[in-house]
């Protein structure tokens, strides 16, 4: 595999492209405060190329999404579009309603079901399971739901997960999401449906947005993925054939950053070991 090329910083790059596809948690915020050379980079390029769709594996709608990152302080110049894996997975569940489902996730992930016509229950009544996450993500892990995933996986239910991501930066700490719990339900026997990053469905949407306003939908060739997580933006990003600039310093930061800043080979080493390929790695997003 060929190791990535290492750009100063997105102003390299951003001639050879017309749209980018962002990831949030990671590249542009940490879920307590924003990286503002990121935001700053992703304004210059809205401003100067094309789109920026911000592709997030939130299990919530866009709309709380925006809500956030207003909150956080990410400049709205930053971002043409928000796509997130919830918008993705309302579909899943739409086609499962009325249910009922057995709901697993922290109450601020709510709005995913709205509108769907959906019916809750205890485990013991449910027809399929919809997981966001923990239902306390400060505290619990997958271990915590063994036994119950254990009961559901011999009745053969399914699982939808909204989202993908097995952990995620929270200030200086990584928490668990329910990535996490599916990789756990598939262990033991159960099936999964996901459609946020690294899947098909949340690409579409995302290309989709980058299309609107455009005289024609950008060229694959001429967009560009940024990530810092391999099994979902790297890992998406090779599966839909798009270049993809990892960002280093997140979720794998403890792996590949060093005194010293980016530790070239330790990218690459880590990339050869997931079988992915990244087209650019940089430490962090930055003009």
């Amino acid at each position: 595999m060929t190791a990535p090329t290492l750009p100063a910083g997105l102003s390299d790059l951003a001639p050879r492209y017309d749209a980018l596809l962002c990831d949030v948690w990671g590249v542009i915020h940490n879920g307590v405060e924003i990286f503002p050379e990121a935001c700053a980079a992703l304004a210059r390029f809205r401003a100067t190329r094309g789109p920026v769709i911000l592709i997030s594996n939130a299990a919530r709608p866009h709309a709380p999404v925006i809500d956030q990152l207003d909150a956080l302080g990410v400049p709205r110049e930053a971002w043409s579009h928000v796509v997130t894996s919830g918008d993705a997975t309302r579909r899943l569940l739409a086609e499962r309603a009325p249910g009922p489902a057995w709901l697993v996730g922290v109450e601020r992930d709510a709005p995913l079901y709205e509108g769907l016509g959906l019916e809750t229950s205890d485990l013991a009544h449910a027809k399929f399971i919809s997981v966001t996450g923990p239902y306390d993500d400060e505290t619990e892990e997958p271990a915590d739901y063994r036994d119950r995933f254990v009961e559901a996986a011999g009745r053969d239910l399914e699982m939808i997960c909204a989202n993908p991501d097995i952990v995620v930066q929270r200030g200086d700490r990584l928490i668990y999401c329910g990535g996490a719990l599916a990789q756990l339900y598939e262990s033991l026997g159960g099936r999964v449906a996901m459609a946020g990053k690294p899947y098909a469905a949340i690409y579409d949407l995302a290309l989709a947005k980058a299309a609107e306003g455009l005289v024609s939908p950008p060229n694959p060739a001429r967009v560009l993925c940024i990530g810092d997580g391999l099994p979902t933006d790297i890992r998406g990003a090779n599966a839909r054939g798009l270049d993809v600039l990892f960002v280093a310093s997140g979720i794998h930061g403890a792996e590949t950053i060093g005194p010293n800043g980016l530790n070239a080979p330790a990218v690459a080493d880590l990339l050869h070991q997931a079988g992915l390929t990244a087209t650019y790695a940089i430490a962090d997003l930055v003009w």
